[in-house]
């Protein structure tokens, strides 16, 4: 067990915390080492885990010349993001949830889970969005690497 575990699970038995809180914390800190098969079973090869999510635009004759748009997002800045969002105070969640119904957005960010996320990126290896446009002048492709 690591050292940050140990203190959370001490602040909860202190009452320092809630169980909530608790299990909050220890989604933000992430999934503990994977289980391994047991013995006699053969483990399948692992699936590749993507490490980034890429957007690519271009286009051909645009009016201005050309349009090339090249957007790589790594995978650990969107973990990293949902771990931070599970450690948001309780108080602040409605004000949160009021300003993004404001943006057409219905979420409520206490459902925001790291295993969710984690969910989405192993489905993620299997996209691909390609969208030509105009004859082949604008084209649009979306994929996990």
């Amino acid at each position: 067990m690591s050292e940050e575990r140990r203190q959370i699970l001490q602040m909860l038995a202190e009452g320092q915390v809630t169980a909530d809180e608790a299990d909050r914390l220890l989604d933000a800190l992430g999934e503990p080492g994977t289980p391994t098969a047991p013995s006699g079973v053969q483990d399948t090869p692992p699936k590749h885990r993507p490490r980034y999510l890429r957007v690519m635009v271009d286009e051909r004759d645009g009016e201005e010349g050309p349009t090339h748009v090249n957007v790589r997002v790594p995978m650990q800045l969107l973990r990293a993001g949902v771990r931070l969002a599970s450690l948001i105070p309780e108080v602040a969640r409605d004000p949160i949830n009021q300003a993004l119904a404001k943006q057409g957005i219905t979420y409520d960010v206490a459902q925001l889970r790291p295993a969710d996320l984690e969910d989405l990126v192993e489905h993620l290896s299997d996209l691909s969005v390609d969208v030509d446009q105009n004859e082949g002048q604008v084209k649009v492709r979306v994929f996990a690497e």
